[in-house]
């Protein structure tokens, strides 16, 4: 595991073409210069001892040096040591109505896309709690067990879509009983669940037994509605363009509602409570408010922790360079001069 401090240092690295560009300059210029005063051969006499390759391996010696200096600036800092912290907080998991009802336009941009964003807020208002994340429709799926990771939280989210389950319907029932499936420890004092749907359920009589059976639990379960009780038809889409819109068996186009009746229910049965979830700063205000009340468990958590800087060795690194530029002259080098790797011989005697 790794982490940079300063990655605005980076753009430090655009003065490296700007050096080259000066060197090439430079040279082109003195080759000009040079050709006024005298001629090559001559120039070979009077200077002997001249280095064709020494500037070239010094533009590259101070161009590594200074992307030493660059680096260290940027202060790469490398985790070795995974730690275990102890942390207080509650169990929540979010359980998401990923049917095509909440494709309804209804609130924008829909009832999904705003159900996400709700969930994402509540995230980030979260301190120290353990989250999880469950999809539904006809059936339910863990998407993510409980962890501390928000980040983790916040990608699992955003890839919900409404066609992640081939079987359609809302079967809250199964949602609350996998929810219930995340909390394996018997020490919880406060379990929660946050079940984000319009409540068009389809099997509300095994829903409210299940909500009473995570009751039993010690699980309260809050229900968050959105959508509107005027309802929406159901677009079909394809490339973001409506082509037409859902429809019944008698091909009657489809209104969807939030059911709220549903919803508070399953609230009620958990000694809970039922929330619009289209306003969402009532929602966070309530939810901060709920989660200070309660108490909080002592639980323990994996984290790099050890992050150590590493600047000091591209520091050292580009100082050596620097130096070795100032002691590294432009005059031949017998050993470099036996190589011949610029043709220096054939080139004197012509």
């Amino acid at each position: 595991m790794y982490q940079l401090d300063e990655t605005v240092y980076f753009y430090a690295f655009a003065l490296l073409p700007i050096l080259w560009v000066g060197y090439l300059w430079v040279s082109n210029w003195k080759k000009k210069t040079q050709a006024t005063f005298s001629s090559s051969p001559l120039l070979d006499v009077l200077s002997p001892n001249r280095s064709r390759f020494k500037p070239f391996l010094k533009l590259i010696i101070v161009s590594l040096g200074l992307s030493c200096f660059i680096i260290a600036l940027v202060n790469p800092k490398i985790g070795t040591q995974l730690e275990t912290v102890k942390r207080e907080g509650v169990d929540i998991v979010f359980a998401i109505d990923v049917s095509k009802s909440m494709l309804a336009e209804d609130i924008a941009p829909n009832r999904l896309e705003k159900a996400k964003r709700l969930v994402s807020a509540l995230l980030n208002d979260l301190a120290s709690d353990r989250v999880g994340i469950i999809a539904y429709a006809a059936q339910a799926v863990p998407q993510l067990p409980i962890t501390t990771d928000y980040s983790a939280a916040k990608m699992f989210l955003q890839a919900l879509n409404t066609d992640m389950l081939s079987s359609q319907g809302t079967a809250i029932d199964a949602a609350i009983d996998l929810a219930a499936t995340f909390f394996d420890d018997e020490e919880q004092t406060n379990r929660v669940v946050f079940i984000l749907s319009d409540g068009e359920d389809h099997s509300e009589e095994g829903t409210i037994d299940a909500a009473q059976r995570a009751n039993a639990l010690g699980i309260k379960i809050f229900t968050l509605g959105v959508g509107s009780e005027k309802g929406s038809p159901i677009p079909i889409k394809r490339n973001g363009v409506v082509e037409r819109y859902k429809k019944d068996e008698n091909d009657e186009v489809v209104i969807t509602k939030r059911n709220a009746t549903v919803l508070e229910s399953i609230a009620s049965s958990t000694d809970a409570a039922y929330l619009d979830g289209n306003d969402t700063q009532a929602v966070l205000s309530f939810v901060r408010e709920e989660l200070k009340q309660m108490e909080k468990k002592e639980f323990e958590a994996k984290k790099f922790v050890s992050y150590k800087d590493r600047f000091q060795s591209f520091l050292i690194a580009g100082f050596l360079l620097f130096l070795m530029d100032v002691f590294l002259l432009e005059t031949s080098t017998k050993w470099v001069e036996r190589l011949n790797l610029f043709n220096e011989k054939e080139t004197s005697s012509q």
